[in-house]
């Protein structure tokens, strides 16, 4: 069997859903062809899977486990991140991966998402793609990794990419707008209101929080539902209240839901932190958006509302609003933004083109090596 028919393997971050949920779509799309591995501290994160995918489960790179955490002191050199010294499960973890590397010989390896696993996949003479995601990515960890990379894969428009980017970096991007993301339930909005029983007469703002943070703070949302006592404010996920605040009653905090998309769908305008599966499913739904990132490591949210502002698609603030005139002033933004310009970053069959374009490039690379291999067997015959 050619490498080029080699199994995929594909760590995936367990933290938070999107990591998971587009590693599942592309998965099932890539198995139809070959046989994949995931690689994760958890296999109860994933949605349903085809049989051709195993998850083999990997001790966290992040998080000690049976051990106390305490590690030795040294320098940590630019090119890594995350390396602790002293940790047995990370010396697990790697053994695993690079244990299956010698084995099944596969065609390819995908992060989602690990600068340190990237440039262990170039080191053991494994081609890896690389999982974009926004922030200020250019240090030298981030970097060694994407350049060590044979492809990129970014699950956001290209319209969303981030003006610094270098051009190398854009030529070698595969770009899979909202892969993972199911928005087919992001219905028509008299719809969504009948299932959820709601006036269709009703001005409704709906707050959607994301699954990776503290939750959204509470108090200036009190100051957007005073300023408009004839709106109802509804909030999905994790709140975070303060002493001081004073609810006035068009304001209601509903914690998790199992239908965000029918809220989505029944909404009037809508605010939101900036995490993959949120941006993706309100977009889909193409209606006035404020964003307001919440705090990530490499400012990966802030970077990504800027996207969404410089393209037309959502209203950013860089911080929440602090009076009325604030949510006025983004409200005014808001309404200006064309819903087809949101749709247009969204794409059902994001799967399948990350597949087939993920496909060619494990072609092009192993029959160019086939190639080269053929030349130096000719030249020495």
């Amino acid at each position: 069997m050619s490498r080029a028919d080699g199994p995929i393997g594909y760590f995936v971050h367990h933290q938070g859903r999107g990591h998971a949920e587009r590693a599942a779509a592309i998965a099932n799309e890539l198995a139809r062809d070959r046989d994949i591995v995931l690689f994760c501290a958890r296999t109860d994160i994933f949605p349903e899977l085809s049989s051709s995918v195993e998850i083999k489960k990997i001790p966290s790179l992040f998080e000690a486990e049976d051990e106390s955490g305490e590690q030795i002191e040294a320098d940590l050199p630019d090119t890594l991140h995350c390396a602790p010294l002293g940790w047995p499960s990370i010396s697990t973890a790697i053994a695993t991966i690079t244990g299956w590397f010698a084995a099944a010989k596969p065609a390819l390896f995908i992060t989602d998402v690990s600068a340190e696993l990237g440039q262990l996949a170039r080191i053991a003479s494994v081609p890896h793609m690389a999982v974009l995601q926004h922030g200020d990515r250019d240090d030298p960890g981030h970097m060694a990794s994407y350049r060590g990379a044979v492809t990129l894969l970014a699950p956001y428009a290209a319209e969303l990419e981030q003006s610094d980017r270098p051009a190398w970096m854009r030529e070698r991007t595969i770009y899979a707008p909202g892969v993972g993301v199911d928005c087919s339930r992001i219905k028509d909005r008299e719809a969504a209101r009948a299932r959820l029983g709601l006036d269709p007469d009703l001005d409704l703002v709906v707050v959607v929080g994301g699954g990776g943070g503290t939750g959204l703070p509470s108090a200036p949302l009190t100051l957007g539902a005073r300023a408009e006592p004839a709106s109802e404010w509804v909030t999905l996920g994790k709140i975070q209240t303060e002493w001081h605040e004073t609810a006035p009653s068009n304001l209601r905090h509903l914690g998790w839901v199992e239908n965000p998309e029918d809220w989505i769908s029944a909404a009037d305008r809508l605010v939101s932190s900036c995490g993959n599966t949120t941006v993706h499913m309100i977009a889909a739904a193409g209606k006035p958006w404020v964003v307001v990132p919440e705090w990530r490591y490499f400012a990966e949210q802030l970077r990504k509302a800027e996207a969404l502002d410089a393209a037309g698609a959502a209203a950013m603030a860089r911080q929440w609003p602090a009076s009325a005139a604030d949510w006025q002033r983004l409200w005014m933004a808001a309404g200006a933004i064309v819903p087809e310009t949101q749709r247009a970053l969204v794409k059902s069959d994001a799967a399948k083109i990350a597949a087939s374009e993920i496909n060619g490039v494990i072609d092009r690379i192993w029959l160019k090596m086939q190639g080269r291999t053929n030349l130096i067997e000719v030249a020495g015959s």
